[in-house]
């Protein structure tokens, strides 16, 4: 077993097993999902910060506590399977999740996924509360090719759908 600092990438050594998986077994290409890891996840939560694929958050850990919980899930509606649909279906999409998660009880903020190359960005939600197998539920309901997750020790985990 391979412990991390909370300071530091988890991922130095092997990537993690995901969704009954490991990466390299994902029918998603390897480009893409080292592109998922690669982009930053930002909470427009005041004050707004950003995630990253396999380090520890204090700024979450401040979210967690001011709303009670000890999970959270980034996840977006916007283009389907990564096949790029018109901003206003994403848009119509996306109200939907938040309608959902309303419908829940959950809170959630902004948040926008992008790339630090700037090819793509999207706009997302940091859901509070919502535990792991319910984030890949709602993923799957989506078409999303993979969320990112984060448990009580606030390190986000890109948990891939396919």
């Amino acid at each position: 077993m391979v412990l991390f600092s909370k300071t530091t990438k988890r991922y130095g050594v092997d990537p993690p097993s995901t969704e009954g998986f490991l990466f390299s077994e994902s029918t998603l290409p390897p480009a893409l999902i080292q592109a998922y890891r690669e982009t930053d996840y930002r909470v427009l939560a005041e004050p707004p910060f950003v995630l990253t694929v396999g380090i520890a958050s204090q700024d979450l850990i401040r979210l967690y506590q001011a709303h009670k919980v000890a999970c959270a899930a980034f996840i977006t509606t916007f283009n389907p399977f990564s096949r790029e649909l018109a901003l206003d279906e994403n848009h119509r999409r996306q109200t939907e999740l938040a309608k959902e998660l309303t419908r829940r009880g959950l809170g959630f903020v902004d948040g926008v996924g992008q790339h630090p190359s700037g090819n793509w960005r999207e706009a997302s939600f940091l859901v509070f509360g919502l535990a792991l197998e319910a984030a890949k539920s709602l993923g799957k309901i989506y078409d999303q090719n993979a969320i990112v997750c984060c448990g009580a020790d606030s390190v986000p985990d890109l948990i891939l759908l396919k």
